[in-house]
């Protein structure tokens, strides 16, 4: 498979937060970062994915946003 993503990170899956719909997943680096994403419960069941897993954060965003009080 071939995409236009950069930012692709290797790490481990740490934790998955289940929903109704969503799911919370955690996938932390080999700097010991984790790396936090929400996916569809859909997406997790088609990926399969559970924790111990060897996943990939493919990260492609337009613009960040910080903001700070």
């Amino acid at each position: 498979m071939r995409y236009g993503i950069s930012n692709e990170l290797k790490g481990k899956v740490v934790f998955i937060r289940e929903g109704a719909v969503n799911c919370s997943l955690g996938i932390e680096l080999a700097t010991g970062d984790v790396i936090t994403s929400s996916i569809t419960m859909g997406s997790l069941q088609k990926l399969g994915l559970k924790v111990g897993d060897t996943a990939y954060a493919c990260i492609k965003a337009t613009d960040v946003i910080v903001a700070a009080d």
